[in-house]
């Protein structure tokens, strides 16, 4: 008996009896597997069961939603009749829709546990850290392995299965030296097998190494437009901010993106492609379908500095005459570009090699400004020494038109493929 698919279509036979015009119920159950060290040591190895619902129903044109954990006979019945009366709340919209592409198809990716190597190879991490990178101490590691199964039904005769095993790994770690410390870095993977020692992934190392060389700083004197290398993790959270702002459903609705009348236009260095791409080889936690019941397909939002495709929902495509995005989940991928990260540096007079942005909100122009974590000094076209107390701002938009590199080096996370980046023009401001 598949319990998610038969759960499923329970809440969505429940929903189109109480009249809904159209409706879907996505049902998943997953174990998970957990291991903790905490400041170097194993405390915690437990499992938990997790369970969920989420509906959706669409009745004269209003939406309902709800999603509950609770999977019994009478929690289903309830939920059904919260969402519907979620709908009668709601205000009508025609925009509100679902798919109506009859679909039936079936995921896998990963496979069941494997505890014992999961220890060893968390274990034979733990003990590498110690003998390689001594000063460095571990905060919090947690690795886990998630199996998980679960359904989607629509009205619309769309039926998904989706069955996985994946493993994940989240770190904290400083460096520490007597009294003196670094400030925390954090590296995070996502895989399907554990062929490959966890150190030996994309960019761990590096950050261990970069850990001991934060332990001393110097703080950032006077000001000056320079140029910035932002790593790739602090990529990531950096276009987060950028598509947030001028390519999502809120700020197009909202009518405040600077983007909003650019699409088929250039808005960025042709040397820039930003994809997202759920269906990558490297992206092992890659969406299969959208919440709204389309298949999940890879697409270019940013191809050769011209911005082809905004990020919108089904509902916000409906309500600006945009296109609806092929998934709704980002899978950044970011194309390499032909130098190597050291000769991008080489050519870098005065700027900072920034591995962590700690600021506020961009506001809606993209103006940003914050402090640069896990940063270094680049003088004269070599790494120097670690900053602390140093800012950095600038504009998102105008950032990208300003790329002086692409490196051909990239992190492949699981959830992401990006490179180092390197930008002009950014203000650079210490005490």
């Amino acid at each position: 008996m598949n319990k998610p698919l038969e759960t499923a279509k329970k809440a969505l036979g429940m929903m189109m009896a109480k009249g809904a015009d159209s409706a879907s119920a996505a049902c998943s159950l997953s174990e998970t597997n957990e291991l903790n060290v905490d400041t170097g040591v194993f405390s915690l190895m437990r499992t938990t069961l997790d369970a969920s619902l989420s509906l959706i129903l669409i009745k004269n044109h209003r939406r309902g939603v709800v999603a509950v954990n609770d999977l019994s006979e009478e929690a289903i019945a309830k939920a059904v009749e919260d969402c519907l009366q979620a709908a009668e709340n709601s205000p009508p919209d025609e925009a509100w829709a679902l798919s109506d592409i009859k679909q039936e198809k079936s995921f896998t990716r990963g496979g069941p546990a494997d505890l014992d190597k999961l220890y060893q190879r968390t274990r034979d991490m733990v003990d590498e850290i110690a003998r390689d990178y001594p000063k460095v101490v571990i905060n919090q590691l947690v690795v886990e392995h998630r199996q998980s199964r679960s359904a989607y039904v629509s009205s619309a005769d769309i039926q998904y299965l989706s069955e996985s095993g994946l493993y994940g790994l989240g770190m904290s770690f400083l460096a520490r030296e007597g009294e003196v410390s670094s400030s925390f870095s954090g590296v995070d993977l996502i895989c399907d097998n554990l062929d490959k020692p966890f150190l030996e992934a994309d960019g761990f190392r590096q950050a261990l190494k970069e850990a001991q060389m934060q332990i001393h700083t110097v703080p950032g004197k006077g000001k000056l437009e320079g140029s910035i290398v932002f790593t790739p993790s602090c990529l990531g959270d950096m276009l987060g901010s950028i598509l947030g702002n001028f390519v999502s459903d809120s700020s197009l609705l909202e009518e405040t993106s600077l983007w909003k009348d650019k699409l088929n236009q250039q808005v960025a260095d042709p040397r820039l492609t930003v994809s997202s791409l759920p269906r990558h080889p490297d992206i092992v936690i890659g969406q299969n379908f959208t919440g709204e019941g389309f298949l999940a397909e890879d697409y270019d939002i940013i191809k050769d500095g011209v911005l082809r495709q905004f990020m919108l929902s089904l509902y916000a495509a409906n309500k600006t005459g945009h296109k609806r995005a092929p998934n709704s989940s980002p899978s950044l991928v970011v194309a390499p570009g032909e130098d190597s990260l050291k000769d991008m540096i080489a050519g870098i007079q005065k700027g900072l090699l920034v591995g962590r942005f700690s600021g506020g909100q961009p506001g809606p122009n993209g103006e940003f400004s914050g402090v640069a974590k896990n940063a270094f000094l680049i003088e004269d076209g070599k790494i120097g020494a670690a900053v602390s107390e140093t800012m950095i701002s600038g504009n998102l938009a105008k950032m990208l038109n300003q790329v002086r590199g692409i490196s051909k080096e990239t992190i492949r996370d699981g959830s992401s493929v990006l490179p180092w980046l390197a930008v002009d023009g950014i203000t650079i401001s210490g005490n």
